[in-house]
């Protein structure tokens, strides 16, 4: 028989989040006086949502009317409930005798339904299946919230976020909700003298709980509410930033993060070129995946497996700024934040176990704070370096491909006193391994500044670099990869635009294997 309760995949799928939802769920929080993520307030929200079911199901059981069963005898104008239709509700509007020469004599009863529709039933049965099934109530009903949970509750976590986002009665801190009128009033004075507090520690973050214990809060608060207030109000004060990863809460002021944070380093600042990824071939494709750019778009279609390490090869910008590429496969290797663009977290050196604090600014795609660790290295542009996973959350772990120290015939630029630049291949100490494609020595950093100055235009500067760069291989051939390394010299560019220019300027012609030489004629 049909159980009295059926919520079927339908159901939560069309699932609609009601004031009264919202109104419970107040008084959830209320009653927990515990702030709350999604997930948390989704598993009872599920729950409640079965036991108004449960409840409505109940009603309508003991609505009134006769439960039917086949061996009973019934009058036009009797009400019948069923149970094995959901409950549904009906009343005899006429009754005939049956015919059927192989039973005994039976009733036919026609039923006006609550759903308008017309149904016949047999009655006065003496032999049926029916009468003796037990009937299902709401309560022996199996319906589990752990399975409701784990095939719905991302769909139901994102509505219930909506509903959350247009009460203005809920306010949300680092992903979690609590009812706007249970906040403790925190006044200009405290926020001052948590002010004073992150000041003396000298930009180095801190968690709430550090700052409450200077700030005079009232005895015999909750805690959790204590701590939820204080962040509510920090947060809604321009001078402090929450930097901490997922699933912790740390704060900064902002005057105190490093300037490349607040603001994207000069090298890294790249002025959008007009291109179109269509005329790109699969090779030039695969091989802008393997340069793991931060400016290149992520696919969303991209089914790759989470990585846990990658090794890639700098580029001068990355060097210069004492950064590190948020790359589509690095960035599952990085903290993340559920509201902040900014996240302070620790990098750890994964030979000498030297701890670098850190940042990784989500919404421009780089990772600050390794200026210094590139320095004692002695790396150069196309250097490797790998990222991996750290031990411990908010940990990643970095480490050189080290090398013996040896001099290398490198390709190196040499910078005129007229802002002219060749490549020559020098014999180099080098003391890491190196992409041989994307190595590139660079004996005076800020020797190139001048070029990064200079007002060329993009196609005149990609022209320029291969003109140099042929001058190294008496082929006259430059790859793909290494006229993006060396263009990255004197100006920030992504992949795509220079594959797009090779691709479709008559002034390169491809050789092969993604190989281009001048058309010197067109050039």
């Amino acid at each position: 028989m049909s159980g009295a309760l059926l919520l079927p995949n339908e159901y939560w799928l069309s699932l609609q989040i009601t004031p009264q939802d919202v109104e419970n769920l107040h008084t959830f929080l209320f009653e927990r006086e515990t702030p709350l993520a999604v997930q948390d307030l989704c598993a009872e929200f599920v729950e409640s949502r079965i036991k108004t079911e449960h409840a409505a199901a109940e009603k309508k059981r003991n609505a009134g009317g006769k439960s039917f069963l086949p061996k009973e005898k019934y009058q036009v104008g009797d009400q019948l409930v069923f149970p094995a239709l959901e409950w549904k509700h009906g009343t005899i509007t006429a009754l005939r005798a049956g015919i059927n020469p192989g039973a005994d004599s039976f009733d036919v009863l026609t039923l006006a339904m609550e759903d308008e529709t017309e149904r016949m039933f047999a009655a006065n049965l003496t032999s049926h299946y029916l009468n003796n099934a037990p009937i299902t109530t709401p309560e022996q009903n199996e319906i589990s919230p752990a399975l409701i949970l784990s095939e719905h509750g991302a769909q139901i976590e994102k509505k219930l976020e909506a509903a959350f986002a247009l009460d203005e009665g809920l306010v949300k801190i680092a992903g979690r909700w609590f009812p706007r009128a249970l906040l403790i009033d925190i006044g200009q004075g405290q926020l001052n003298l948590a002010e004073a507090v992150l000041d003396m520690s000298g930009g180095e973050p801190m968690p709430t709980e550090g700052l409450i214990k200077d700030i005079e809060l009232p005895g015999g608060i909750n805690a959790k509410l204590a701590e939820f207030s204080v962040n509510y109000a920090l947060q809604s004060d321009e001078r402090f930033d929450e930097v901490g990863p997922a699933g912790q809460i740390l704060w900064c002021l902002h005057r105190l993060e490093p300037e490349q944070v607040r603001e994207t380093p000069p090298p890294l600042r790249y002025t959008e070129i007009e291109h179109d990824r269509d005329d790109l071939t699969m090779a030039m494709l695969n091989l802008e995946a393997q340069l793991d750019d931060e400016l290149t778009p992520t696919d969303k279609s991209d089914t790759r497996q989470d990585v846990s390490a990658i090794t890639l090869a700098l580029i001068y910008p990355h060097l210069r700024a004492g950064t590190l590429p948020i790359s589509a496969r690095a960035q599952n290797l990085f903290p993340t934040a559920q509201e902040t663009s900014r996240v302070r977290f620790t990098l750890v050196d994964g030979k000498t176990k030297q701890r670098m604090p850190a940042w990784v600014v989500l919404n421009k795609g780089y990772v600050f704070g390794l200026r210094e660790w590139y320095k004692s290295h002695q790396l150069i542009p196309g250097s490797l370096v790998q990222i991996r996973r750290g031990e411990k959350p908010g940990e990643v772990i970095v480490e050189v491909k080290s090398q013996r120290s040896s001099k290398d015939w490198v390709r190196t630029v040499l910078v005129g006193k007229d802002g002219g630049f060749v490549f020559a291949m020098l014999k180099q100490s080098i003391s890491a391994e190196f992409n041989e494609r994307m190595a590139i020595h660079v004996p005076d950093f800020k020797s190139l500044d001048p070029i990064w100055e200079k007002k060329r235009t993009f196609d005149e500067l990609v022209l320029l670099v291969m003109r140099e760069l042929t001058k190294s291989n008496p082929q006259g051939h430059v790859h793909a990869q290494e006229l993006y390394a060396a263009v990255n010299l004197v100006r920030r560019v992504p992949p795509a635009p220079i594959f797009y220019l090779l691709a479709t300027s008559a002034a390169y012609k491809h050789v092969g294997d993604l190989h281009f030489r001048l058309n010197e004629d067109l050039a």
